[in-house]
């Protein structure tokens, strides 16, 4: 794509955004909040790919496949209020953890140990006629990365707060969240296009629960609904950078050493710290029609995992981007079909010719989901990543630098199946790029003890023809982790 087609794409996108939110942010809002969409759950983690990465939602284990994650925005009907229950302070849950995994091989700049963590997390509701609170905060003994001085950037130390916010209901047709949040939205499953909230991939590799795969976010949350059209608007004052790879725990290709490296070159990056200057806005437009999930999607802010490098102190940096982009979703035939696309505009190296930061991209994502038979769902999804300027990216490439191909190409198969009366759920997901030639194995099997205990065993499994591929670069890190959970 030539410099004056991409830049009058993205003049009329960007025209066209600002005139849809300037439009409908005032007397539109003014109708109920539509009725919750059947079939909502949770899209966050269940699986994912890597490489100081970008973009991977999780699915359900239901017998039928779940609608896309962050559609459950309309405000839910009052509660009722909290009671004590097996000596539980009312509004109190949480539950107590036990984490431990091996490297399957040697890796000489990592630890043996993937993973060994107890954790605890307390999770405290309060909800009102119009207002509800919500903290989760995990206090966790990490022998294995054994650093106990609390960054709630990083999500280091003994404590890291999860969730700490207010939701305001103003009107029926308006909900403003503030405060640390969970985000999330998007139709992929565990490719997160249009989803530029952080992630925590350390977390996601080492064998944690799925869920720890979403990092939390410092931002405001404005939801408006309307009979025409619903819009969310998540403000982040200070940039949320993602929980990336910088070899404390995950070795990987580190290009400016032109090998592996991990804990004896740990990543040092340039953060972008000042509130109210370097800061994030995020928003989508969706809609229901005729049982389609349509939205459409803006961000603009910054690459969230180190997208560039300063060539005087060799830091990593964060350069600016933003994202237009566009999803639906609905059934198709026996199951579930979604597809998404975004455009990745890298603003600081419009023309590609900065050797020291990413270049802009399209990506695009295509999946289906379907009940193949009683108990056993099946996942498939083809994924994109085509670098634009693609000439000029090879133009400026040191000698000897691994070269990366203009077009990316990942198919993913999940398959999930339940037994023993659904108490035993048996999962793989896989991510496999032929163009890269690597592969990454996520085997799972979680069983149910009773109604307070759960056991799980799994493993994370990278292979590659070369070092520095997306999965690839992550061979020595393949592991296996047993996990033993009591719920209360």
């Amino acid at each position: 794509m030539k410099r004056g087609t991409l830049q009058s794409v993205l003049a009329s996108i960007g025209g066209a955004s600002l005139l849809c939110l300037l439009c409908i942010s005032s007397p539109l809002f003014a109708a109920d909040a539509p009725a919750l969409p059947p079939g909502l759950e949770d899209k966050a983690p269940e699986d994912s790919p890597p490489a100081l990465p970008e973009g991977l939602g999780a699915t359900s284990d239901a017998d039928t496949p779940p609608l896309p994650s962050g559609l459950d925005d309309a405000p839910p009907p009052a509660e009722e209020p909290p009671q004590a229950h097996d000596g539980i302070p009312p509004g109190l849950s949480g539950f107590l953890e036990g984490r431990a995994g091996l490297r399957t091989q040697n890796d000489p700049h990592e630890k043996t140990s993937s993973i060994g963590e107890t954790r605890l997390q307390l999770q405290l509701e309060r909800s009102f006629r119009r207002t509800s609170f919500n903290l989760t905060t995990d206090l966790i003994y990490d022998p294995v990365l054994d650093k106990h001085e609390i960054d709630l950037e990083k999500g280091e130390g003994f404590l890291d707060l999860r969730e700490a916010n207010m939701l305001l209901r103003p009107g029926r047709a308006v909900d403003l969240k503030v405060g640390r949040q969970i985000l999330t939205w998007g139709t992929g499953d565990l490719i997160f296009i249009n989803d530029l909230f952080p992630k925590d991939w350390n977390a996601f590799f080492i064998g944690r629960d799925t869920e720890y795969l979403k990092a939390p976010s410092d931002a405001l949350k404005a939801s408006l609904f309307s009979a025409l059209v619903n819009l969310d608007i998540v403000y982040t004052p200070r940039f949320d950078a993602d929980r990336f790879i910088d070899g404390q725990r995950i070795s990987f290709y580190n290009g400016a050493l032109a090998r592996r490296s991990g804990r004896d070159a740990v990543v040092n990056a340039d953060r972008h710290n000042d509130w109210f200057k370097d800061d994030e806005l995020a928003w989508r437009l969706y809609k229901n029609v005729g049982g389609l999930e349509l939205a459409v999607y803006g961000y603009d802010g910054y690459w969230k995992s180190p997208g560039g490098m300063d060539s005087a102190s060799g830091a990593a940096t964060f350069p600016k981007l933003s994202v237009y982009g566009a999803s639906g979703r609905g059934a198709l035939a026996k199951g579930i079909g979604n597809i998404e696309l975004g455009l990745y505009n890298s603003r600081d190296d419009r023309d590609g010719n900065n050797a020291f930061v990413r270049n802009s991209e399209v990506r695009f994502l295509a999946g289906y989901e379907q009940e193949a038979a009683q108990n056993l769902t099946v996942g498939f999804q083809y994924y994109l990543e085509y670098m634009l300027e693609h000439d000029a990216y090879l133009s400026t490439l040191p000698a000897g630098s691994p070269v990366a191909d203009e077009d990316r190409h990942v198919i993913t198969l999940r398959l999930t199946h339940l037994l023993m009366q659904q108490n035993l759920r048996l999962s793989l997901f896989t991510f496999y790029s032929p163009s890269d030639q690597d592969a990454y194995l996520r085997p799972k099997a979680h069983y149910k003890i009773g109604d307070a205990w759960s056991a799980e065993f799994g493993g994370n499994v990278f292979v590659g023809k070369d070092r520095h591929t997306f999965f690839g670069q992550f061979e020595n890190n393949s592991n296996v982790y047993l996990a033993l959970r009591y719920s209360f």
